[in-house]
Order: structure tokens, then sequence, then C-alpha cells
């Protein structure tokens, strides 16, 4: 294992080449801004308006939501892996994005099926956040319902996938239903975006985030304890029904309200554990929660970097960068190791 300097130096220079991925993030777009301009604006109104307002009311949002779901999303997957034991578990395992997806089909679709019912909620944007919000929750609760009643981990990972299962089985008939226009809005929200959260909306989000985040850091203990498997961390006095529960409720926190905010994100959740681990080289989630943080806000910026096309009118969906650049990483870094580090 590598000594704590060595954690120590990998950890600053993960925060510095934060720094410069949170600044090239900004800095990049159709429209192209000097470095100078985007630290004057952090101070102060530009003398170029149009700056000031690309920078202050588009960019900087986009750059901070960008950390928090590749933070959020890659800490969700690191407790659902080590929940079940399983290298493939991701942080939707229990249906939760599969519940934001009908909620948000519901309205969406809903109107080809119910009428205008439904296609009056869509003159707000917050009646996707709200549907979204409320089809994770319900999918949690019936979870946790379950999990409170189910001994076995693995069966609880089983239950949310089938959970997965009925809720895409209701979006397909509801997509049978609908109009062309309506599938596209679908779609497009399927897409995930970044750019589409006001200043109140991040506020909002950010709330959620910091109480999934504090419960992520009271389960440390738990989550190395559980490690050593299940019979083991009882023998040591860990509660497995709280410790459990803990870390469910923190996953749905964090990967419901990034699901209801900026959409479904693919591959993040389940790659970036496996990249922190095949880097850092150790299974202490004292070191990986943080590296973890880190890694996904890292991967995220670039990954929007990308999807922003500079110099060009372009965006490209997040959901297509997000796996096309960092599976072939995962893919490299397995290679190289040739091993997997759990």
């Amino acid at each position: 294992m590598p000594k704590t300097n060595t954690y120590t130096f990998s950890f600053i220079a993960l925060i510095l080449l934060l720094i410069i991925c949170f600044f090239l993030n900004i800095s990049l777009g159709s429209v192209s801004i000097p470095n100078w301009a985007i630290f004057k604006s952090f101070f102060g109104t530009l003398e170029h308006e149009s700056w000031s307002y690309i920078i202050q009311d588009y960019r900087l949002p986009k750059a901070l939501t960008a950390i928090l779901v590749g933070s959020g999303l890659g800490i969700s997957g690191l407790l659902m892996q080590t929940l079940f034991r399983n290298p493939l578990a991701g942080p939707f395992v229990l249906g939760i994005s599969s519940g934001a997806s009908l909620g948000v089909a519901l309205v969406i679709l809903g109107a080809g099926i119910f009428g205008g019912v439904f296609a009056s909620l869509l003159i707000s944007k917050w009646s996707i956040v709200i549907a979204a919000s409320l089809g994770s929750f319900l999918v949690l609760l019936a979870v946790l319902v379950v999990s409170s009643r189910v001994k076995d981990t693995m069966a609880i990972l089983i239950i949310g996938l089938m959970f997965g299962s009925i809720t895409a089985a209701v979006v397909s008939v509801l997509s049978y239903f609908s109009s062309a226009e309506q599938l596209q809005q679908y779609i497009f929200w399927g897409f995930g975006s970044l750019g589409n959260l006001s200043w109140n909306e991040l506020l909002i989000f950010f709330i959620i985030y910091c109480f999934g985040i504090c419960l992520s850091i009271i389960s440390i203990k738990g989550l190395n304890t559980l490690l050593l498997g299940e019979n083991y961390a009882k023998s040591l006095g860990l509660n497995i029904k709280q410790s459990r529960f803990i870390i469910i409720i923190a996953t749905s926190l964090l990967a419901g309200t990034i699901t209801a905010f900026a959409g479904p994100i693919a591959f993040i959740g389940l790659a970036i554990p496996h990249i922190t681990r095949q880097v850092f080289n150790t299974s202490n989630h004292k070191i990986l929660l943080p590296a973890v943080f880190l890694f996904g806000a890292i991967i995220m910026l670039i990954c929007d970097s990308i999807a922003q096309v500079p110099a060009s009118d372009y965006t490209l969906p997040i959901n297509a960068i997000t796996s096309l650049i960092g599976a072939p990483v995962v893919i490299w870094l397995l290679v190289r190791k040739r091993k997997m580090i759990f």
C-alpha cells in the first residue's frame, strides 16, 4: 500500500487538476472567454456585459453542477459496490433512476393518454424535477420496506433490478401511445443535461446533495467493516440493518436528486470507483471517498468541456460523452493493472 505522504501528494495533484478543469470548463464554449475575464467576473461586472451574463448565469452554474453530479454519482456508485460487494453495481441498481424516469414519463408521455391534465404541467420546468423526485422517492420507499423484511443484501439488489424492470415496462406502454413530439422531448431528457439549472435550483440541489454527502461520511466505518463480509461485520458489532439503511438513504438522496435535476447520467457512478481504486490501490473508504469525489468531479468537467464542442454552437449529449471517454479509460486501467482492486 502507498504511504500516507503519497496519498497527500495525490490529493494535492487532484485538487490542482480540479481547479484547472473548472476554469477550463468555464472558458470553453461557443464564445471564447479569456481567463482574466473569468477571474474578474467573480469580483464584479465585466465591461463586456455578454461575457458577464454567459459566465455568471450559464457557465458557472453549469460547472458547479458538473462537480456536484460527477462527485455525487461517483460516491453513490462506491456505496453500492461496497454494500453489495459487486463491481457491476452502480448508483441506479435500486431502481432510483427508473423511478425518476417513470415520473418524468408520466408527465411528458402521459399527455398522450390522459390528455390536457398532464400537458398543462409541462408549463413549468419544476414539473419535471418534481415528477422525477416523486418517482425516485416512491421506488426508494418500496425498496426500504422490502429491505426491512429481507436479511440478504443480495436480495435487495435483485428486488431493485425488478423494480427497474417494472418501471421500464410502464414507460414502454406510455411511449407506445405517445406522439413523436412527446417521445422526442422524453428522449432529450434522457440524454442528460448540466446547463439547465438556475442559481435557485442549484441551491436546492446543493442542500440535498450535502445531506447525502454527510450520510456517506457517517457510513465510512460501516463500509470498511462490510468489506470483510456481513457475518464478520456482525461479529465486530456492526448493526447491519442500520448501516444498510443509512447507505441506501445516502445513495438515494444523491442519485435521485442528480437524476431529478440533471437527468440520468450514464457511466460515472459505475466507473469512477474502479478508476479510483486502480489509481490509489486501496480499499480504505477514508481514502476512497474523497478521492472518488475529486475523480468524479474532474472527469465530469472534462466530459462536459468536450460535450460543449469548443468554438461551435453544437452541444453533444453528455451521456454519450461520459461513456465514450470513460469506458476506454477503465478498460486501459484494468488491462494495465491486470486485476481488479475490490
